[in-house]
């Protein structure tokens, strides 16, 4: 039965303008970004598909173009307006990280990392370098590799602190295996990095670790040496 058939509180467009996009599954938001099915197919059948197909939201995302349009339903076209949608919700986070909202809500670095950092193939270690009132002064990925003492080096850390006169960092890796759990490798360079910037009166306010089930924080751990 076509969703126009269905009742409108099942309906996912609906459901989404009365209850708002969080009470939403992954598979009705991507329903409305589909709009239409194919004959025998809803667009929520073909939304189910794909996430089942892929094994989830962040390898549909990731997929190639031609991966997408093996699909039936899908095209060039669909891709393109899946990519642009993607790279919108990355320059949203950007912008609302640029206004300074970093420690005002802890939520918000988290998304942000997971939109830069989650898709690397490879481990990557950046920094949120934040000014006296903890507003964010830049995001840089610094280093690339696994994160140990031999590849992430404190002294460039302190180095490019000092050239953007950060008062704070927020340091953040990704774990492509998917894991959050911190390792000893994790713990040792962290606590480096705090040893290191204490030096020069600059605070490592956390260590986050992206991954698939989310962010660890350092800090809401009780990881975090001060």
């Amino acid at each position: 039965m076509p969703i126009t058939h269905w009742p409108l509180q099942e309906r996912p467009r609906e459901r989404l303008l009365k209850l708002g996009a969080t009470a939403l599954s992954n598979t009705e938001l991507l329903a409305i970004f589909l709009r239409v099915g194919i004959p025998g197919k809803t667009a929520l059948d073909i939304a189910r598909d794909l996430l089942n197909n892929f094994g989830g939201l962040r390898p549909l995302m990731d997929a190639s173009e031609v991966d997408i349009c093996q699909h039936a339903g899908l095209g060039s076209a669909k891709y393109a307006q899946l990519q642009a949608a993607l790279e919108l919700g990355r320059r949203y986070l950007d912008e609302r990280l640029q206004k300074g909202e970093v420690l005002s809500n802890p939520n918000h670095t988290k998304r942000f990392l997971i939109s830069k950092m989650r898709h690397h193939k490879r481990e990557v270690f950046a920094c949120l370098f934040l000014d006296i009132k903890n507003q964010l002064l830049a995001y840089e990925e610094l280093f690339y590799g696994s994160i140990h003492g031999a590849n992430v080096h404190p002294r460039e850390v302190v180095k490019r602190a000092l050239q953007l006169n950060a008062s704070a960092v927020i340091v953040a890796h990704n774990h492509p295996s998917g894991a959050t759990k911190p390792s000893a490798d994790d713990k040792y360079i962290t606590e480096q990095l705090v040893l290191a910037l204490a030096l020069v009166e600059i605070r490592v306010l956390d260590h986050m670790i992206v991954g698939d089930g989310g962010v660890a924080s350092f800090a809401e751990l009780g990881l975090l040496e001060k």
